[in-house]
């Protein structure tokens, strides 16, 4: 009987090394992808995930190691050599150059052009094919990408690694900043996706959505395989337990704490960017969630309190004060701070020292006779990274250098630094690893129980339901209900945040 030839799987990479100095970041990482495969890449924050793809994709060249294609040698100079060669990314941290258009972000360096003249109208058509597939032809294609919110961000970058039709395709975090509803549309993509042939690499600290979307795993641990294999066949607390070395006890650690006077009011506030006005009130020692869909409100509302946003009417009152015309550095001197959605284009100043990103927002301590003292500012960030487990060099090292969950763990050590009465927390746990999550959400905890009041919005409801007090939920810019969380559930939330219904 003659036996067939072997397929050769899509992807092989083996004996993959990467140092960064003396940091090992990869240690002779073997991974393999199937054809039509939808193959997830766990592991911490820091653990090689992102090292791996950078050095798939030509953006990073391995120290040692081999990789074959489809059976072939592959080793690309660069990403365009990537991209040449069927590999495309989707990167945690969004590539879209904000000044241009939709249109212009997705094409390109991908142009369709005939005797040096651009087909727009063949492109436009493509791109609107693509943007319905995805379930949002509602996003206009002239307006530049820094209008749209986070999410609709996201849905441009799917767009654009779609339209290039690779044969590979990595998705590093892409739900990040979606919706439910936009998640499952995602993954209706990414099954039709694999259904064409296409192989997808996919990379979330979301292990239930993993579960739903995934074929086979594989885990990451201080830069070595450490397990894998078919998903279905793993229960999520082993998974969890060869992402961090052992097992976890309880991901929404509980502090016990008492509320107290109301610590921030908030009033009939309308900012330019919101739909209605908005109140609501945060007491001392309480946690308050907003749920909602992307673009519903949340997010404008608590650019509005902090002043990033001009606010037409209404008013804002912290600790019993007014607050006045609010602006940034009125509301840090008043005891507001904000933790930004968007950890890199306002989050962090990435080519800054950590020193200086996590004392930037309160000199005081450091200030004197006018001049700063440099080594007590180093020593204080030094403490809120022992504090907060970053992974660092140390307190001089450039934002830009860290993992994506280290950057919001120093965004939110500047919180803690600032000692603020108010935190409003945008998104605080998007795009990290599961023990960092439980990590921040035993801070938030202990933080609510020094006698502050949080606001925190999460497009994540288990984490809602798993730590704040109450949690309101926003419908097309007003709030719809507030209520104690207890009395909320994953489906009712759901429900409210679809149809203004609670």
């Amino acid at each position: 009987m003659t036996v067939p030839p072997a397929v050769p799987s899509a992807l092989d990479m083996r004996g993959i090394r990467k140092h960064f100095g003396a940091t090992a970041a990869l240690d002779d990482v073997d991974f393999t992808l199937a054809r039509g495969e939808v193959h997830a890449l766990l592991g911490e924050n820091g653990a090689g995930k992102s090292t791996l793809m950078k050095i798939l994709s030509g953006a990073l060249r391995p120290d040692r190691g081999e990789m074959r294609l489809g059976g072939r040698p592959y080793h690309p100079s660069d990403p365009l050599a990537g991209r040449q060669s069927g590999v495309s990314m989707i990167y945690q941290e969004l590539t879209l150059a904000p000044h241009l258009t939709v249109e212009e972000n997705i094409v390109l360096g991908r142009e369709a052009s005939s005797a040096g003249f651009l087909r727009r109208r063949e492109v436009r058509a493509r791109i609107r094919e693509t943007l319905a597939f995805l379930h949002h032809p509602e996003i206009p294609l002239d307006v530049p990408v820094r209008r749209l919110s986070v999410g609709a961000r996201q849905i441009v970058e799917i767009s654009r690694a779609i339209l290039e039709r690779a044969t590979i395709l990595v998705m590093d975090e892409p739900t990040s900043s979606l919706t439910r509803e936009d998640t499952e549309r995602l993954f209706q993509v990414i099954r039709k996706l694999r259904a064409d042939g296409v192989s997808i690499i996919y990379i979330s600290h979301f292990l239930e959505e993993v579960r739903d979307v995934a074929d086979a795993f594989t885990v990451l641990r201080d830069g070595r395989n450490v397990g894998g294999g078919p998903i279905a066949d793993v229960p999520l607390d082993e998974i969890i337990r060869l992402m961090v070395g052992s097992k976890m006890t309880d991901l929404f650690p509980r502090v016990a704490r008492e509320r107290g006077e109301t610590v921030l009011a908030v009033k009939g506030l309308k900012g330019a960017r919101m739909g209605e006005p908005v109140s609501l009130e945060v007491r001392r020692g309480e946690i308050v969630g907003l749920a909602g869909l992307i673009g519903a409100g949340r997010t404008e509302t608590l650019r509005t309190i902090f002043g990033l946003d001009a606010a037409e009417a209404g008013t804002v009152a912290i600790a019993g004060r007014a607050a006045g015309k609010a602006t940034p550095w009125r509301m840090i001197a008043r005891g507001l701070g904000l933790l930004s959605e968007d950890r890199q284009g306002e989050g962090l100043a990435l080519t800054r020292s950590l020193t200086d990103n996590i004392t930037l927002s309160r000199f005081g301590p450091y200030r004197t006779r006018g001049f700063l003292s440099l080594k007590k500012r180093t020593a204080a960030a030094a403490r809120w990274m022992d504090e907060l487990k970053i992974k660092a060099q140390g307190p001089r090292q450039a934002a830009a250098g860290l993992s994506g969950g280290n950057q919001q763990k120093v965004a939110l050590a500047r919180l803690l630094h600032q000692d603020a009465d108010v935190l409003l927390l945008d998104e605080p746990t998007r795009g990290i690893d599961v023990m960092s999550k439980s990590q921040i959400y035993d801070w938030m905890g202990r933080t609510a129980a020094r006698g502050k009041g949080l606001l925190f919005v999460s497009s994540y409801f288990p984490e809602l339901l798993g730590v704040c007090d109450r949690i309101a939920v926003f419908y097309r810019g007003r709030i719809v209900a507030v209520r104690p969380a207890g009395e909320w559930t994953d489906e009712s939330l759901m429900a409210a945040s679809m149809t203004g219904r609670a």
